[in-house]
């Protein structure tokens, strides 16, 4: 198949490997767009494997990833299966060939993360990590303010995401909804709200602002239930996150996230300060625009909104990779680097101490 400056002029074949809800998403997108041609779903449930078929008009069905390759009907997949998955399935395609799009967390873990881009770069094709807050023009437009120098030189970054499912039912009532529950359960292969949404706000964060250079983590895990289970749920993973870091550009920031910030559904809200002025994105308020304090507006503290420009999503963009041939961000690289952060505050709060990220 070549090399990822290959151009591929045919129709795209892609393979969604896992049928549950996200799926239905990547489905969707992906068959919106042009040149991609969805040809067979993995998912090792039968009823399930075939109900999605089904409904996105899929023509072939495999219970494994061994049986897809041997049928050879993909040039790509997208990997959209629980996370222990990511990494096997990701490198068993990627050695058969196949471009690969993955789910994030990219892995369980950074060293797990850089095995999968060592596979990537061995096999030389194109790799996508679906951070999907990427899809927002907003966060792509302060990316552009920091790195033109428009916001002068970094000085504090303020970042959150912020949920509210353990105390409201928006979302429908978690005690009783093992889609829910598992997220709340190491046992059940969570990483907690660190590793479930805290990896998304650490790349929101830092896509704009810069790499990491040390992190101090807090970790908290509330008592939710009476001996803190739900049938064969242990609610043991952390529910609550809060990072104190240092960019390599020198400045200071806090990441945090939790599930218990009520009023809050789903907010992800990142304040960048510099020396010439300061930038802001607030998805409660806009996704597609975000608001900046600059120029003489700085002496007034006058913040005004600016609307971005319209940006291609992540489903896009791994398209138009494997047709150009040039791998667009965010990579398996980004994934492992983000995957670090994590394993590092991870460290840190069981250790109490900061955890320096240069030379790890």
């Amino acid at each position: 198949m070549g090399n990822p400056t290959t151009k591929h002029t045919k129709a795209v074949r892609l393979a969604i490997v896992g049928a549950g809800g996200m799926a239905n998403t990547h489905a969707t997108q992906f068959k919106a767009i042009r040149g991609c041609r969805l040809t067979a779903v993995v998912e090792i449930d039968d009823a399930r494997r075939a109900a999605f078929a089904a409904t996105h008009g899929i023509p072939a069905q495999f219970a494994t990833v061994d049986e897809l390759l041997a049928a050879d009907v993909a040039d790509a997949v997208t990997i959209v299966t629980p996370d222990a998955f990511h990494a096997p399935l990701s490198i068993r395609c990627l050695r058969a060939g196949l471009h690969v799009m993955c789910e994030k967390p990219l892995a369980l873990d950074y060293a797990e993360a850089r095995r999968m881009v060592a596979a990537a770069k061995t096999a030389e094709r194109i790799n996508l990590v679906n951070f999907s807050y990427r899809n927002w023009p907003c966060i792509h437009a302060v990316a552009q303010l920091v790195h033109e120098g428009t916001l002068g030189q970094i000085r504090h970054v303020e970042a959150s995401y912020l949920q509210s499912w353990l105390s409201s039912n928006a979302w429908g009532e978690w005690r009783t909804t093992p889609a829910w529950l598992w997220r709340l359960s190491r046992r059940h292969g969570s990483a907690g709200v660190l590793g479930d949404i805290g990896v998304h706000i650490v790349d929101f964060a830092t896509y704009p602002a810069g790499s990491l250079r040390s992190v101090f983590a807090n970790l908290a895990t509330f008592a939710k239930a009476p001996r803190n289970r739900v049938g064969e749920y242990r609610l043991d993973a952390n529910d609550s996150a809060v990072l104190n870091v240092e960019f390599a550009n020198g400045a200071l920031g806090v990441i945090h996230t939790t599930r218990w910030s009520t009023g809050h559904l789903n907010r992800l809200h990142l304040k960048i300060s510099g020396t010439l002025g300061g930038a802001e994105i607030d998805s409660e308020r806009s996704t597609t625009s975000y608001r900046v304090c600059l120029g003489q507006d700085v002496h007034t503290a006058t913040w005004r909104d600016v609307e971005a420009r319209p940006t291609a999503t992540n489903y896009q963009r791994f398209i138009r990779s494997i047709r150009t041939g040039r791998n667009e961000q965010p990579d398996f690289a980004r994934g492992a680097e983000v995957q670090r952060v994590l394993d590092a505050a991870f460290t840190s709060a069981q250790s109490r101490r900061p955890v320096a990220l240069r030379g790890r």
